[in-house]
């Protein structure tokens, strides 16, 4: 099973399955895909005390880099085979508190798609459905 060679749903859906492996940084920030689907990411990520702040809250970097990721896999899903993509701009709106050591749940979708642009949204809410940050990203598409 050649990467390279697999569309972004593909990829995302073989990285999901446990047919390829996860990105190093799902371990860094635990998360894991529930659901992948052509424009649309769901995963779910976990805070532990790693991931504090110097006053003991859940570091703004955190909801950050998940929604980088669900944003990013949102566009990854709709590219070919060999196009690749990185974000080049992303808005991040910090609502509430991330909590420690639950589960919340992070959503992306796309947005819109032309020839060497993509921007997706995304959302993280907690366990009981609470908003508690929001995304845009924009990214660059890397073809041949």
């Amino acid at each position: 099973m050649n990467p390279l060679e697999m569309s972004g749903l593909e990829l995302l859906r073989a990285a999901a399955s446990g047919r390829l492996p996860q990105s190093s940084m799902a371990k860094t920030i635990p998360m894991s895909f529930a659901e992948v689907d052509m424009g649309y990411v769901k995963m779910t990520a976990r805070a532990g005390v790693q991931h504090l702040n110097p006053m003991g809250g859940v570091h703004g970097g955190f909801a950050a880099t998940v929604l980088d990721s669900v944003t990013g896999c949102a566009v990854q899903s709709a590219l070919e085979a060999g196009v690749g993509y990185g974000t080049i701009d992303l808005q991040v709106k910090m609502l509430r508190p991330v909590p420690r050591d639950q589960d919340v749940m992070a959503e992306g979708r796309i947005v819109h798609v032309s020839r060497n642009l993509a921007t997706s949204e995304g959302t993280l809410k907690s366990r009981e459905g609470k908003l508690l940050a929001t995304a845009t990203a924009t990214c660059f598409l890397k073809r041949g």
